[in-house]
């Protein structure tokens, strides 16, 4: 998984290397404090069966104990609007951190615009936040085109909201649920449109409506 700070900010001694690393991973340990998981057949879980194979875990999804709540975002797209989670109130939303140099996201790419384009019809939206030092649009606007993405793109420049999200490399992709509670996170390059993937967020998708007699 390849880390989203610049090689230079870790220092270009062993003393701001060892530093940076012990940030590192006070930064990992608070992301397991503040949004502590459920391990695979944990007594409780509504998939806790002895012969029964986590969704989660097929999936390659960390799941979280169930009540957990990020830090939110707010931030602008393309278009220069503002745009927060609670925009995308009673949707699945799959945000995912991301940025143009990242070969790991670059190859998770076309999943992530499969999912969207199959599933945006029933409550499941993509939210990818890229996090290029300065939103350079010179870089991602290219990108974008190159891609034929077409689900929303937020841009963290200052990679405030990664850090509130405890973001410590990219891809890094959270499930965020309808009543938006914080379902799982994704840490790597993941197959976003495989069965096994498919599988799972279809048990976190929203209630479809009755239909009127």
């Amino acid at each position: 998984m390849r880390a989203w700070v610049p090689s230079s900010l870790l220092g270009a001694n062993r003393r701001e290397t060892l530093m940076a690393l012990g940030l590192f991973f006070v930064l990992l340990a608070g992301l397991w404090w503040l949004l502590p998981i459920r391990k695979a057949g944990e007594e409780g879980s509504r998939y806790h069966h002895a012969q029964t194979l986590d969704p989660y875990e097929k999936a390659g999804v960390t799941e979280f104990k169930e009540g957990q709540r990020g830090p939110g975002l707010s931030l602008k797209d393309l278009h220069g609007k503002t745009v927060t989670l609670k925009d995308y109130e009673g949707k699945l939303v799959v945000l995912n951190f991301w940025a143009t140099w990242c070969t790991p996201c670059d190859v998770e790419m076309p999943t992530l615009e499969n999912l969207w384009v199959r599933h945006r019809d029933r409550g499941l939206v993509v939210v990818g936040g890229t996090v290029d030092r300065g939103g350079p649009r010179s870089i991602i606007d290219p990108y974008v085109r190159g891609k034929k993405l077409t689900f929303p793109i937020l841009l963290d420049p200052d990679m405030s909201t990664a850090r509130a999200w405890l973001v410590t490399g990219i891809p890094a992709t959270f499930l965020v649920r309808p009543t938006g509670e914080v379902s799982g996170v994704a840490h790597g390059a993941r197959e976003w449109d495989s069965k096994e993937m498919v599988a799972l967020l279809e048990t976190l998708l929203p209630a479809a409506p009755h239909p009127r007699h």
